[in-house]
């Protein structure tokens, strides 16, 4: 237990120091960031039982490349819960030429491909406790598009595959600063 305590202290200072050096960066260029809150809705498949289905909330900062945070909460059939707690990077695929040009890295939206990672954890629904009993280190990457309306608001629609589920469909809405 305490191995598992270590990583995650030690990907929390990770993921500090990747938040730090990405806002001196910008700051140094003066470029402006981007700060994105969003409301998830998913859907994922963690064993042959089929589905568990739950929501959540993630948070993220850049332009171009992301980092962020994302907790989930899944309820499945078979009365067992689960908390996702995923460190993310985020990057836009910009395929366009003159969006390349005129805004360089500075893309927040369209097509793009997110790495996460984080412990997940377990428990049953008649026992229902935070922190769950058992729990695991979940890593894994999404495919989504990201879909702004009024420049602001955006729906990200978004497929994943990684460990400890094999795959998850999922939808967000939120808005970015």
């Amino acid at each position: 237990m305490t191995g598992k305590i270590r990583l995650l202290l030690i990907l929390f200072a990770l993921s500090t120091a990747v938040f730090a050096q990405a806002q001196s960066e910008q700051a140094t260029s003066g470029q402006g960031g981007d700060f994105w809150i969003s409301l998830n809705g998913d859907a994922a498949m963690y064993g042959s039982e089929g589905f568990a289905f739950g929501g959540g909330i993630a948070l993220g900062y850049g332009s171009g490349a992301s980092i962020g945070l994302k907790a989930m909460w899944y309820f499945s059939s078979d009365n067992i819960n689960t908390l996702e707690i995923n460190f993310i990077v985020r990057f836009y695929i910009q395929a366009d030429k003159e969006f390349l040009l005129t805004q360089g890295s500075r893309a927040y939206s369209g097509p793009f491909i997110q790495f996460m990672g984080g412990p997940t954890f377990y428990g049953y629904m008649e026992s229902a406790s935070i922190p769950s009993e058992i729990g695991m280190i979940s890593a894994g990457f999404s495919f989504g598009w990201r879909f702004l309306f009024i420049d602001r608001w955006f729906v990200e629609p978004s497929v994943r595959a990684g460990y400890p589920y094999i795959v998850a469909a999922g939808i967000a809405a939120g808005v970015r600063f």
